[in-house]
C-alpha cells in the first residue's frame, strides 16, 4: 500500500481524494495539508468547480492534519505528496517534498516558469525519487483511445493533427489572466494540448503562433507546431471567448495513414473514425464520469512507483516540456514570428 498525503485541499484537491477512494486497498490518505482550518478538518461546503459534486462536510478521521508544509512532508507515514495547491506554489512545495525524500505528484501545470519546472525535474533526480505532474487529458477516453492507437499504429503512423480548446471567460477565477496567479489560457487551459501533442509527436523544432494578447498573457490564439519531419502537419486552437452560453468545448482531429479519428464535446461528436475505404466507425469507449479519469490518473501514479520508473504518460520531463511549448508559443504571439523551440 501507498501512503499519500494531499497538500491543498481546494477543489483539486477535493477530486484527488475522492479519486483515491476509487482505488481500494492500492493506496492510502493518510495526512492532509491545509490553511483553512476548516477545510483541514473536513467543511468542504465551500468548495466547487467546473465539475463533479460540490463539497460537502467529510469524515477524515484518522488523516494527520498539519497547517504547515515542511512539518507535513516530514510525517514518516507519508510516501508520496500530492501537490493541489494554486500553481505559483508548485514549484517550492514539490521541491520541499523531494527534498524530504518523498515522491511527488503535482498538479498541472508543473510551474508557471520553466526555469522552476527545470529546478523541480532537477531535485528529483538529484533525490532519486519521481516527479509526476497531474496531466490528466490522456486518461479521458476520446484522448486515451487516440493515444493507444497512435502507440500501436493500429491506423498506419501519424500524419497530424489539429486540437481546439476554448472556454468562456472563467469569471469565478479572480486571478486567471494573472501570469504569476493561474498564468492565463495558455498555462492553464492549453497546456493539456501542449502536453498531448508532445505525447503523440515528439518535441517540435519550433512553433508559429498569432492571435490576441490581454496584457502578457495570451487571449486567443492560433499555433502551428514545425518538425523535422515534414510529412507531420499540427496545429491547436485555444483561448477565451466573451459569450458565456458555451462555457467550454475541447475537439481534436488526428490524422493517421489509414484512418482520421475525430472528437468534439460541443457538437456533440463522440469518437469517430474515418477509415479509408469510407466507413465511418463509432467505437464504443468505456463509461465513466470525470472523477474516474483522475481515479485512472492517479493509479498510474502509483503504478510507477511500485514499478520503480517513470510513468510514460506523468512524467515531469513531459511537463517541462508542454510548459516550454507554451512559453515559445506567447513569445511567437508577441513578436510575430517563427520561434525555435531548443536551439
Amino acid at each position: 500500500m501507498i501512503r499519500v498525503g494531499i497538500v491543498g485541499i481546494g477543489f483539486m484537491g477535493m477530486i484527488h481524494y475522492l479519486a483515491y477512494q476509487r482505488l481500494g486497498d492500492r493506496v492510502k490518505v493518510v495526512a492532509m495539508c491545509e490553511k483553512d482550518r476548516d477545510r483541514l478538518h473536513g467543511d468542504w461546503r465551500s468548495i466547487k468547480g467546473n465539475f463533479g459534486p460540490q463539497g460537502t462536510v467529510m469524515n477524515l478521521e484518522g488523516i494527520a492534519k498539519y497547517e504547515e508544509i515542511d512539518d507535513f512532508v516530514e510525517d514518516p507515514q507519508v510516501d508520496m505528496v500530492d501537490i493541489c495547491l494554486p500553481p505559483w506554489l508548485h514549484a517550492q512545495a514539490a521541491i520541499t517534498a523531494l527534498r524530504a525524500g518523498k515522491h511527488v505528484l503535482c498538479e498541472k501545470p508543473i510551474a508557471l516558469r520553466v526555469s522552476d519546472a527545470e529546478k523541480m525535474v532537477r531535485t528529483a533526480e538529484e533525490c532519486n525519487r519521481q516527479l509526476m505532474v497531474g496531466q490528466v487529458l490522456p486518461f479521458f477516453a476520446p484522448y486515451r483511445f487516440v493515444y493507444e492507437a497512435a502507440r500501436q499504429e493500429r491506423y498506419g503512423k501519424l500524419l497530424g493533427g489539429h486540437f481546439e480548446r476554448i472556454i468562456s471567460d472563467p469569471l469565478w477565477l479572480k486571478d486567471f489572466w494573472d501570469p504569476n496567479g493561474c498564468g492565463g489560457p495558455v498555462v492553464d487551459l492549453h497546456i493539456h494540448d501542449a502536453h498531448f501533442i508532445r505525447l503523440l509527436f515528439g518535441m517540435p523544432r519550433a512553433v508559429r503562433t498569432i492571435g490576441r494578447l490581454r496584457g502578457e498573457v495570451a487571449e486567443f490564439y492560433q499555433t502551428q507546431f514545425l518538425f523535422d519531419n515534414p510529412r507531420l502537419v499540427v496545429s491547436a486552437l485555444g483561448g477565451v471567448i466573451f459569450q458565456q452560453g458555451r462555457p467550454f468545448n475541447h475537439a481534436f482531429e488526428v490524422y493517421f495513414e489509414k484512418a482520421t479519428v475525430a472528437y468534439d464535446l460541443w457538437a456533440n461528436l463522440p469518437v469517430t473514425v474515418l477509415t479509408e475505404d469510407g466507413r465511418v466507425e463509432r467505437p464504443e469507449l468505456a463509461d465513466g464520469d470525470e472523477i474516474d479519469a483522475f481515479a485512472q490518473e492517479l493509479s498510474e501514479a502509483l503504478t510507477a512507483i511500485e514499478a520503480g520508473r517513470p510513468s510514460d504518460l506523468l512524467d515531469g520531463r513531459l511537463a517541462r516540456d508542454a510548459l516550454l511549448l507554451g512559453e515559445k508559443e506567447t513569445e511567437s504571439l508577441k513578436t510575430r514570428r517563427e520561434v525555435f523551440v531548443a536551439e
